[in-house]
Formats: C-alpha cells, structure tokens, sequence
C-alpha cells in the first residue's frame, strides 16, 4: 500500500482529527496522542499493510511504521493540515485528576515531543563529529586546516546553538511563543554572555549578583525557561491591549525572563545538572559492570516501554557538563545484539516473508533503527529478543569496564563508533563485537526460529498456479461489500468473503502456517502452503469482548490442513452481547491474484474462493 493510502486508512480508524490531541513522528512510529483510545481499533490498524506493530506506551497510541514513518506522517498532515508536527487538534481532551502516572506519561510526551524533530539532524551532526575526530587521529586532516574548521562548524553548529532549536519544539509542545522563547535562548549564548562565563566574570542587574555560566549546548536551563514562560505568558497578554499586545507582551516577557533565567533559573538548572552529571559518571566508574548490565540488557526493554526519552537530555546533559557520556557507548551492544539476533533468522528462517524482513531489518538495526527488528521479528517470535537481551548486557558489562565516552550525541549505531574515540575506545569495540556475535550465535542455536513448522512454504505466491479457498465456516454466504464494518466492506484490506454462521466452529480453508494468532481468539492469519495469506476474522468488533466466547485450538507457528479445526466461538452468546458474529475470510495479498468467488446461498465443504 502507497503511504496515502496508508495515511487515510489511519485516519479513518484513528476516527479523524477530531480524536487526535497531537501527532508527531520519531524515526520510525507515529505518535498520537488521542482523545478516546476506547474508539480505536488496535487490531485492524495493525493488520494494515504497511503498519508494523502499535504500541501503546507513555500514553501515547504508536503506529510503527519503520523508515517509511516520514513521508506517511507527511500524507497524514497533507490530508488534515490542522494536525502539523506537535500541534493540537481542536480542544484537548477535558483533564483527569493528576496521579504520578498521568505526570510522568506528560513529561515523557513533552520530552519526546521536543526532540524528535530535529533528532535526525542533531544525530547526523553527531556522526559528522565523530568522523572528524577520526580524521583528525588517522592523519587525514589537521585541525587548522580549512576543511576541517568549515565541517567542524556544519557538526558543532546544533549542539552550540541548542538552546535555541530546543526553544522552538518546547514552546510548540507548551503552546506559547515560539520566537519569543528562541530570543530568550538566544539571549542565553549571545556572545557577550558566553564571553562572561568563559572569564568567570560575575557581573550586577541592579545590584543583584548575577552568576556566570555557559549556557552553550545545555538543555535543562531552557526547558525550565520555556515553562516559566508558560505561566508568565497569559499574564502579560491579559495586561496589555490586543491593539499593542502582539509587540509589549514580548516586550515584557523579554525584560523579565532573561534576567530571571540568568539570576535563578540558570545557575539552579547549572547546579542540577552538574549534580546529575556527577552522580552519573560517579556510577559508571564506581560500579560500571551493573551500569553495562542494566543499559546493555534492558536498554531495548526501555525504549519499547517510550521511557528512553526520559535519558536523552540525561545524556545530552553529561556531554555539555563534561564533554563527554558515558552511557552512550553502552547502549550500542543493545542495539548491535538485537541486529544479530536478526541476522541469525535470516539465516535460518525457511519462511520467506519473514527471511526478507529480517534481511533489510538487520541493515537498518546496525545503523541504530531497531524498531523493525524488535516489532516485525525478534519480540514477535520472542526467544531471538530475549537473547539478544543476553548479549546486549554481556557486551555492555564488557564496554563500561572500558570507560569509553562519546564526544557527540549521535544515535547508537556503527557509524556513532567515532564519537567513542578516545579513553577505552579499543576495548569498547570488542563489547560490540561480542554482542553482535553472541546475539547471531545464541538465536541461530536456541531461538527456535522455525517451531512449529513441518512443511516448507512456498517462495512465492506464484509457485504454483492456482488455489482453491474452502469456508472456514458452515453458514450463508453474504457480500463482504454489504458489511457494517467499512473496512471490511471497502476490501481495503483485501478481497474476500463473509459468512453468517450456523455454528461456532472456524476450520483451516487451506493448508498452511499458523502466522498471527490474537489472544481473544477472535482473528487468525494463515499463510498458506502456496504463498497466499489470509485473515479469518470472526465478528465485527469482538476485540471488545477481549477473548469471552472463544477457543483457540491451535497455536502459533503451527502448520495445519484443510479442515483443522482453528477456533471455537460461541456465536449466539457473542450475538446476545451485542455484536455481529459474522466470519470474514480476507486474502490480505489479493493484489497478487485474479480472485473468484463461488456461489451463493449456504456453504459447505466445497470451495467458496478461488486464487489463480
């Protein structure tokens, strides 16, 4: 499916615009924040080609969609302009009572949503930075030589001048002035303040000491800026005229928050962060094989869950206060241990859809973009995740022992390797390797990659022609057009077929694999011996019932025949309940066949579909 297609399909599910608070997009998922989840339906918007896995995390709703997230999130705003990047749409949803839960979920949204815009050109700087340091060691440039000053300030041009991007994205996530934040932060590194805190020269705002410090590259300091500016904003826009406020609230907020964020709130953000910092390298050096276990083995763990943005400005901070983290060479075993864990189920899988994800997912996952590979394989057959897990805390233990720093922020991936360059750098590298080989090594032997499977499936779907689909269920056959349901009625998701039921028992209509298995029992993929794939979805909003009325008899992974029975349901009960029982069998790559359906009236045994 083509990315607007993709886009409007999401809309409709999502319920539009008017379900959404905020849409945004990291390097590989949309991230929503919505009005009311209990409207969206996780499974279907799952079952979309092109959408990974949801996740939903941090309170927010994420559609992963991997390295095509850009141009899809762009069809999302081209279809419904009001939703651009971190912006509202309409009223935000009416406010619950505040627990610790719903306040860090909020911090987590504010702190991802302020990075992630500019995340791909921070790293980008980062990796440029690491590459010139390396140029520098091998002799490929000097420091005073022409190329390496002008690329230099390409790469350091983000990180000196931060504050100011920061600004930006905080005071979108806040709702107030954005220029206006970016002239306090500008203010902040202007160069005759940097100049003060680089003599330590303390100087007076009407006899009120003020404190120097570099406010270059920092973070904390004008993020608690941009909040107070939150609460000082309305004020100033209620004391003047809207004939004058758009020019003497700025006026105002300008003559009253630079001097407070140089006279308190710097000097406190500097004094936390410095503490921050401190305690940080304070445990990687004191105890640096629990630091190398926990980042290195959990580490994945932590960003499926969304709370890794909770680190990012930790990390940040650590560069700015000492030039260098610590903890971010620990997290690339992570990474590196779950792309081999991808790599050995390219090599094993007899299963070619899944021998193609893991082929390209491997190559993106060593270039720091795991998403794919936790949703589209390792997390979804779970021993490669887990182990991969093992190998992460094994090479990150091997790495903090290292005592290897980054210089730059860059994401963790084999081209961050040059901003390691340094103290530890040698052995550091062998904490990779070690990883990455363990990771391959452990899943290839143990990761029971193809369990369950007897037979092998077909490379294509045109490696043999033609398939006959029997009813996975007795009943009356009906139009899959006349559906309540309009994803189902539209054939979006695929040509197919409906049945009204006459009993509660769903059989296998072809042979093949057991590929997607829903715990409530209500839907069951197979792809079968020949190539095609089908969803067999048994009533219309069942998800609901979260499993009531129905039986899985078979598993995941598991090959069955035409005629194996695959689900019971009970579909009087689900009827009294409220919700239509009827079957749908869908061939999810009906794009790839002429399809025919037979007959009409009542079904049995004989075939209802064919594939050619």
């Amino acid at each position: 499916m083509n990315e607007s297609g993709l886009a409007q399909q999401l809309l409709n599910l999502i319920r539009g615009k008017q379900n959404i608070n905020q849409v945004w997009h990291c390097a590989t998922r949309l991230r929503f924040t919505l009005k009311d989840r209990a409207k969206v339906p996780k499974d279907k918007i799952e079952a979309l080609d092109g959408v990974i896995t949801v996740v939903e995390a941090s309170g927010q709703f994420q559609v992963v969609i991997g390295n095509n997230v850009g141009n899809v999130y762009h069809e999302v705003v081209k279809l419904e302009p009001s939703l651009s990047e971190g912006e509202t749409s309409g009223e935000t949803a009416a406010q619950g009572k505040m627990t610790f839960k719903s306040a860090f979920n909020s911090l987590l949204t504010f702190i991802s949503g302020v990075f992630t815009p500019f995340l791909g050109a921070m790293a980008g700087a980062g990796i440029l930075k690491g590459l010139l340091s390396l140029a520098v060691v091998m002799g490929w440039l000097t420091a005073k030589s022409g190329a390496y000053q002008i690329w230099w300030a390409a790469a350091d041009g983000i990180f000196y001048f931060l504050p100011i991007a920061l600004a930006f994205t905080a005071a979108k996530q806040l709702k107030v002035n954005q220029f206006v934040s970016m002239a306090i932060a500008a203010a902040m590194v202007s160069p005759g303040i940097v100049a003060l805190g680089a003599k330590a020269t303390t100087i007076d705002f009407f006899g009120i000491p003020v404190v120097p410090a570099n406010y270059t590259a920092t973070v904390l300091p004008i993020l608690l800026v941009v909040v107070v500016q939150k609460f000082l904003e309305p004020v100033f826009n209620k004391l003047w005229h809207e004939s004058v406020r758009n020019i003497l609230a700025p006026v105002c907020l300008l003559v009253v928050i630079v001097p407070l964020t140089l006279i308190v709130v710097g000097p406190i953000s500097a004094t936390v962060s410095s503490w921050l910092a401190t305690a940080i390298v304070s445990l990687n050096k004191s105890v640096p094989i629990l630091a190398g276990l926990v980042l290195g083995g959990f580490w994945q763990v932590i960003v499926i869950f969304g709370v890794h943005w909770a680190l990012v400005p930790v990390m940040m901070n650590n560069i700015a206060q000492n030039g260098t983290d610590l903890m971010m060479p620990i997290l690339l075993p992570a990474v590196l241990s779950q792309a081999g864990a991808e790599l050995a189920v390219f090599l094993r899988t007899r299963d070619a859809k899944m021998k193609s994800l893991a082929g390209s997912s491997t190559i993106t996952a060593l270039f720091g973009i795991t998403e794919p590979t936790i949703y589209g394989i390792t997390l979804k057959l779970k021993k490669p995740f887990y182990l991969a897990c093992v190998a992460g805390a094994v090479g990150g233990m091997i790495v903090a022992i290292s005592g290897a720093g980054a210089n730059a922020a860059a994401l963790a991936s084999v081209l961050s390797l040059p901003t390691f360059i340094g103290k530890g750098f040698g052995l550091s590298v062998v904490g990779d390797v070690v990883a990455f080989a363990l990771g391959t090594v452990l899943t290839y032997f143990f990761g029971g990659i193809n369990a369950g499977a007897k037979t092998k499936i077909a490379p294509s779907a045109n490696s043999e022609l033609g398939e006959a689909l029997a009813a996975p269920v007795k009943g009356v056959l009906v139009p899959l057009t006349g559906l309540a349901d309009e994803v189902f009625a539209s054939e979006t998701m695929g040509k197919g077929v409906a049945i009204v039921p006459e009993n509660g028992m769903v059989k296998a209509p072809v042979a093949g694999v057991i590929r997607l298995l829903y715990p409530t029992g209500h839907a069951i993929g197979i792809q079968s011996d020949k190539g095609s794939e089908i969803l067999i979805h048994i009533g219309i909003d069942t998800v609901n019932l979260k499993g009531k009325h129905f039986q899985p008899l078979v598993a995941q992974g598991q090959h069955v025949e035409i005629g194996t029975p695959l689900v019971q349901f009970d579909h009087e009960a689900i009827e009294k309940e409220g919700y239509e029982s009827t079957v749908m069998m869908i061939v999810t790559n009906s794009d790839q066949y002429q399809i025919a359906t037979l007959g009409q009236g009542a079904t049995d045994d004989r075939p209802v579909m064919t594939l050619a």
